[in-house]
């Protein structure tokens, strides 16, 4: 099955474009386009509380998922990586029309995920760094992070595994989940989120 996903922003804009250039890019392949998926969501908004998360999971090995550019699937790399390493999971290609990406089974799509991975992990490592530039500062500042008993050591464990806790709440964990799995508490886990929104 051959799935177009198309999708902006706002109500303001049109998926008219994004839909001729697809049906463009299946006449030159000499392909059909089985279904259509639209919606009209912010970028932002997690993969799986979209249509687009329903959408993956109904995904079969072999079927194909075309979209305009990569970005409509999300507009943070950690995110997009996320979604095209499930699709890659599952043996499902995807095809982006303006880039011209191809993430299948050829050579040259795996240097691309490489590549792709590579940008995802840096972005994590900074995410990391301006998490505690954003703790220097405050404690710099006189500003108490919580309990001060064994608060800093709690704050350090997500800090430290904050990349596999970002992805994990991505990918549809629980906060709950989350606290379990790494033994803080809900508390600090919040505390975490504000202190990656003073940034």
């Amino acid at each position: 099955m051959i799935i177009a996903y198309l999708r902006v922003s706002t109500g303001h804009q049109v998926l008219d474009n994004q839909k001729n250039e697809i049906e463009k890019y299946a006449e030159c392949k000499g392909i059909r386009i089985d279904r259509f998926v639209t919606e009209v969501v912010s970028g932002k908004t997690r993969g799986r509380d979209r249509k687009l998360g329903l959408l993956i999971k109904q995904l079969r090995r072999g079927d194909t998922l075309i979209v305009t550019e990569v970005s409509r699937l999300s507009r943070t790399m950690m995110d997009i990586m996320s979604i095209v390493g499930e699709l890659l999971n599952k043996g499902v290609h995807l095809y982006s029309t303006k880039e011209g990406f191809a993430f299948d089974d050829t050579i040259n799509s795996k240097v691309l995920i490489f590549a792709f991975g590579l940008v995802a992990e840096i972005e994590r490592n900074l995410i990391s760094l301006r998490t505690r530039e954003a703790l220097e500062l405050r404690r710099q500042q006189g500003i108490q992070l919580g309990r001060r008993e064994g608060s800093w050591s709690k704050l350090n464990v997500i800090i430290d595994n904050e990349g596999q806790v970002e992805t994990a709440i991505r990918q549809g964990a629980t906060v709950m989940q989350v606290c379990k799995q790494y033994q803080i508490s809900k508390s600090t886990y919040y505390r975490y989120r504000k202190i990656v929104n003073f940034q």
